[in-house]
Formats: C-alpha cells, sequence, structure tokens
C-alpha cells in the first residue's frame, strides 16, 4: 500500500492537533505569537525534522543513558551531500508519526517507572523527578510543575511561557485524577510534551539584529540549538541555555566562551562522530551485506565494527591528537578492537586501542580502512568505480554524473572473461564514448585500491595475475593506495570540501551561491591555522555567517559589485 507523505510544515500542523498542544505554525516569515517557544519579536525562517540520533541523544543526556526507546525516524533525503541538510525538505510518511507516539510513550513511561525491588531496576521517579506529590493517588499541581516546567524549558530548548506549562500542569491533573495516579498523568504530560511539533522540529527564529539597522540575525535560543546540534548533536544543556537566556550568547565575548566550553567538553566526540558519519554517507550501512559464499569473514558484527573504527579514528587523530585534517588520509594509525584485529591480522589489546602499522604494510589512511573499502564495493566483488565515485563526491565536493540507462554490465560481471583483472574489465568503459566521461575521473583512482577486494581485504593478485594499482589524481601520479592517499592529502579540494561540509551542516542548508567566497573564506583560515578540525569548528560557530541573516536586497535592486561582494563576505566571515 503507498504511503501518504507530508511536508515538514504539514507534519508540524499534524503533530500540533495530535498532541493537542500548540497551533498549526505560521507562513515563514510571519511573526509568531503565542507559540509554546516563541515571541511576539521572532520571526520563522526556516524550521527541520531532527534526526533520529539527536532526539537519542537528548533523551539520554535529560533521562539517562539507560532509557530504552526505538524511535525509527523516517529515511531523509541526501541533499548538498548531507543527510542533516536534507532535514529541511524530509518528507515523513504518515506511519512515522504513529513511530513518533510510540516513542514518546516508551521515554514518558520510564521516566515516571517505579523501578522493580525483584529484579533490581532502580527507580526513575527518585532521581528523575525533583519532588513526591502528598499523595501519589492524585493530582498535585506544584509538583507537577515543578518538574514539567524545567522539562519543557530543556525540550523546548527555551523557556516555555507561563500559559504553555499551565497547560502542561492541567493535562497532567487530568490524566492523574482519571487514573487516580500522579505519575500516570506525569507521563501524559509528558508524552505531549515529546510528541510536539517544537520538539520534533528543530525551528530556527530571528530578532532585530542591534549592530545592523533592519536586519536580522538569529535570536539567542534558536543561536544555542545551532550550536549544540553540530558540536554535540544533541540539545542545548542547562549551561548553554542559561547562557542564551542571560543574554551572554548576545555578545562575542560571552559566545567566545560558551563555544571553547563546548568544544572542551566529552560530548564533542558526539557531534563530529554525527557529523563525520553523514559526510562519509556512512548510513549506508544499515543496509550493507556481504555475500558469504564470496567473503565468509566479513559479518555484521565486523562490518558494525568497521564504521565504529573509522569514527573512532577520525575523532582520536583530528581531535584528540589535534593533527591535519589532511593527514587523515596517510597516517598509519587506527583504532583498533580485537574484533578488527582478527580481520586485520594484527595483536590486540581489549577495548579500542590506537594500532599503528609499519611502514611496508598496504594500510595507509583513511582509503584503505575496512569501513570505505566495503561499504564502496560490491556484496561479492569489489569496485574501482564506486570507491572512486565516493572519493570524488564525499571527500572532494566533485559532482559525478548519473550512469546512462541500459548500461550493459555483462563484460564487468562474467565470470569467464578473458579479463582477469577490474582494470582490464574496466577498459570496456573507458573506451566507451557513452560511459568514458564518468569513467575517467573515477576508475584511475578507484584502481588504486584494487589491492582489497570487496570486503577490504588485502590481495597482491586476482585471478593469477598481479594488481597495477598505478594512477593518477587530477594530474598528480602514484604507484598504489599509500601513494592515492599522499595525492588526496595535497589536493586543493581535500580541505575545501571539508569546510564546505562543515558550514552546510552548521547551518542545515545548502551551500548558496553568494556563499563560495565565504566557504573560500573559511578555508584560508583553516589552512592559516594549520587545518585544525577544532579551529575550523571554532571558526564557523564564531563567524556573523553562523548567526546572522544575509539581508535579502529588494526587488530589482542592482547586483553588487565584486569590490562590494567581497566586502560582505568579509563582514559575514569575521
Amino acid at each position: 500500500m503507498k504511503s501518504t507523505y507530508f511536508t515538514p510544515v504539514a507534519v508540524f500542523a499534524i503533530l500540533s492537533l495530535a498532541s493537542c498542544r500548540a497551533p498549526p505554525p505560521p507562513a515563514a516569515g510571519a511573526a509568531v505569537k503565542g507559540a509554546a517557544v516563541a515571541t511576539d519579536q521572532t520571526t520563522v525562517i526556516g524550521r527541520r525534522l531532527i534526526t533520529e540520533e539527536q532526539y537519542l541523544n537528548t533523551v539520554a543526556h535529560m533521562f539517562g543513558p539507560d532509557i530504552e526507546v526505538i524511535a525509527q525516524f523516517a529515511p531523509m533525503q541526501r541533499t548538498d551531500g548531507l543527510l542533516s541538510v536534507g532535514a529541511a525538505q524530509a518528507g515523513v510518511p504518515s506511519g512515522q508519526m504513529v513511530k513518533f507516539q510510540r516513542a514518546a510513550r516508551q521515554v514518558a513511561a520510564q521516566v515516571v517507572s517505579s523501578g522493580n525491588v525483584a529484579l533490581r531496576i532502580p527507580s526513575r521517579q527518585d532521581a528523575l523527578i525533583p519532588c513526591k506529590p502528598a499523595d501519589a493517588t492524585k493530582a498535585d499541581d506544584a509538583c507537577a510543575r515543578m518538574f514539567l516546567g524545567d522539562t519543557a524549558r530543556l525540550l523546548y530548548r527555551r523557556p516555555a511561557p507561563e500559559g504553555r506549562v499551565n497547560q502542561l500542569v492541567a493535562e497532567a491533573a487530568k490524566a492523574a485524577t482519571l487514573s487516580h495516579n500522579f505519575y500516570t498523568g506525569l507521563a501524559m504530560a509528558l508524552e505531549g510534551m515529546l510528541l510536539s511539533p517544537d520538539v520534533l522540529f528543530i525551528t530556527d527564529r530571528t530578532e532585530p539584529d542591534p549592530e545592523r539597522t533592519g536586519q536580522q540575525r538569529l535570536d539567542s535560543y534558536s543561536y544555542a540549538s545551532r550550536l549544540s546540534l553540530l558540536l554535540w548533536n544533541a540539545f542545548p544543556d542547562d549551561r548553554v541555555l542559561k547562557a542564551a537566556e542571560s543574554g551572554e550568547l548576545s555578545t562575542a565575548k560571552g559566545r567566545k566562551r560558551v563555544v571553547e566550553m563546548m568544544l572542551a567538553s566529552p560530548r564533542l566526540e558526539e557531534g563530529m562522530r554525527a557529523f563525520f558519519d553523514d559526510m562519509l554517507a556512512f548510513d549506508s550501512f544499515a543496509s550493507l551485506s556481504k555475500d558469504p559464499a564470496a567473503y565468509p569473514g566479513e559479518t555484521g558484527l565486523t562490518l558494525t565494527a568497521a564504521r565504529e573504527q573509522t569514527l573512532r579514528t577520525i575523532y582520536y587523530l583530528l581531535v584528540t591528537k589535534n593533527l591535519d585534517y589532511r593527514d587523515l588520509f596517510t597516517s598509519r594509525t587506527m583504532l583498533m578492537s580485537p574484533v578488527l584485529g582478527t580481520v586485520y591480522g594484527v595483536p590486540t589489546a581489549p577495548g579500542w586501542q590506537p594500532y599503528t602499522f609499519r611502514q611496508d604494510s598496504p594500510r595507509v589512511g583513511l582509503l584503505t580502512q575496512i569501513s570505505f573499502l566495503a561499504v564502496n564495493a560490491h556484496p561479492a566483488r569489489s569496485s574501482a568505480t564506486r570507491r572512486g565515485k565516493a572519493l570524488r563526491e564525499l571527500l572532494l565536493c566533485q559532482h559525478v554524473p548519473l550512469p546512462p540507462p541500459n548500461i550493459d554490465f555483462s563484460a564487468l560481471e562474467d565470470p569467464k572473461s578473458p579479463a582477469k583483472t577490474a582494470r582490464d574489465r574496466l577498459t570496456v568503459h573507458r573506451t566507451n564514448p557513452v560511459c568514458a566521461g564518468c569513467h575517467r575521473i573515477t576508475d584511475p583512482i578507484g584502481l588504486a585500491l584494487e589491492n582489497f577486494d570487496g570486503a577490504g581485504q588485502y590481495r597482491a593478485t586476482e585471478k593469477g595475475v598481479a594488481i597495477d594499482t598505478s594512477g593518477t589524481l587530477d594530474g598528480q601520479n602514484f604507484g598504489d593506495a599509500a601513494g592515492l592517499g599522499q595525492a588526496l592529502h595535497d589536493h586543493p579540494s581535500l580541505p575545501s570540501c571539508l569546510v564546505r561540509r562543515a558550514y552546510g551542516y552548521a547551518v542545515g542548508a545548502p551551500l548558496k551561491e553568494d556563499e563560495t567566497q565565504l566557504v573560500d573564506h573559511f578555508t584560508n583560515q583553516f589552512a592559516a591555522g594549520g587545518y585544525r578540525l577544532r579551529d575550523l569548528l571554532q571558526t564557523i560557530v564564531l563567524s556573523p555567517a553562523f548567526y546572522q541573516v544575509a539581508p535579502t536586497p529588494p526587488e530589482n535592486a542592482k547586483p553588487a559589485t565584486s569590490k562590494e561582494a567581497n566586502a560582505q563576505t568579509q563582514s559575514r566571515a569575521e
């Protein structure tokens, strides 16, 4: 049966009615009056669905990591290389709203759980609810207000108006009276709050910018949310919200202090894992499997560990060790676990530990990790084309056209083909005028990784023939995977692509045509600082471009001159 899909605005309205919590959203650009998380001076300029991981992270940080919930958010469309950017246009199937409600009910029930002494399950009531009702069989407005008011502030990411809190308390009282249970009433109010569109959607609201007459900037709460979702992949905590409430986030000095605090937090790992997982298109692991006949050792456990290895290695090298971003593709150090030690054929210690391969090892850089090799291959064989395409699109931000329809793949897939190696088989496509345009930019770099099969295991030959891994990347020749890693390290588009992706991920929107110079400016600063990830993040989130709203030129306005455009770019960047 065909599913019904709703736009973000339609879903916002439907959830508002379903949760009986708030009116339908205003049209974009209209002043928000009386909404649960807005003031009469703010203007809505954008709205996007939070990700499943952001939802789960927020629940875990607010109510404890032992809260068990199956959120099951619908897949999003990748836009400008990122799923997070596609969240603004995410269509939501009708069945998704049922899942939203199920997840909200699961969380609420566990938050008010009294535990089980026999099963040694502790009571969450004592840990999460800061008061006890005078009579647990009746409503207690004072206790309910204490819990629901504080919880609403964190979930809505801004103080809830008094009328909104009164509404929540009244709903809790009504449910408590009907059920003769204070905690049941509290759970019902919390469930409705979790189902509220003000929780499930990230709404960017602006206010008049005192430093730019007639222009707008993000209000401090929207800035706090954008900051926290980037750096921590979750909603702002109490410290960040207090900085927004006090006005600290409205000052350059205050923003710098809060950003430095957030960059120093262990929670930065959650944010960076989410960003690189998105950038590397690792959502493909959800449907990835290998032919057990071809690769009996490549199990689901191995693939899960491979994804984890890459994310841990990126954080270790770029944040813990503070290395140059480009070194990610030439470093011989990877995080290793016992599960992967068996696959890589190296000794390991318990847990995840750094392991450095010898200089004569073929394993060097991210391109030779099992995650990249396996996810960009077929179930039963390698794919130089897929690997080359991934390198071009994910790491260099270059577009590879889609293949034309009705392509004949028989020469590649014929087990009786006289062509022994992938290089020989792919010659058919590189010499076919219809296919050559794409294959000439993907295959020469993808073939450098042919020493690794579709499961990421090393091999020197294919069908008894030595594998030729030489090639060229945009004019730079190399002889093997290590040389490809060095060529990628030296490619000028590698750091600029990271900047582009990081900025798009940070603001939750595709890069606009007039923001190209802005990204170039950030890239120059990134280079001047030695290509350090922390410095790049700080540059982006402290730049006016992160929180200012670009002025909309009036109709029939003359285009800005090159000099004027450069001045505007410099102003937004600094």
